[in-house]
């Protein structure tokens, strides 16, 4: 089963301008812990992940009418931004969910994936 993940809050975490220095290279290396722990657990592939920038920067498309819309910004007024994602296979829920604990704590959504080929 593929999930996504998205990082969707600081959760317990600081905001990133915050951290010192140290901070940052701690987190950071919880993000490399939990690369090495998929890549050590059977059934589980790490598909995909990125940072993402702020909500300020994104561009959101909309279809009215037939015409494209572009506007400055996030789809949504949110309190939170998503930080970033993951895409990753594994065997069940349980077992990304104990995966995901190895990330700094932040808020997170994860949804299941749906195959639509035919």
């Amino acid at each position: 089963m593929k999930y996504l993940v998205l990082l969707i809050g600081d959760g317990e975490v600081k905001p990133w301008a915050d951290h010192t220095p140290d901070e940052k290279a701690e987190v950071m290396g919880r993000f490399r812990a939990f690369d090495e722990a998929c890549a050590a657990r059977d059934g589980v592939e790490l598909l995909a992940g990125e940072a993402l920038a702020e909500p300020s920067d994104a561009t959101t498309l909309r279809t009215r009418g037939g015409q494209l819309q572009l506007t400055e910004g996030p789809y949504a007024e949110v309190v939170e931004g998503m930080g970033g994602f993951y895409l990753i296979g594994a065997p069940h829920l349980d077992v990304l969910v104990d995966l995901l604990g190895v990330l700094p704590p932040y808020d997170m959504q994860i949804s299941p994936v749906v195959d639509v080929s035919l």
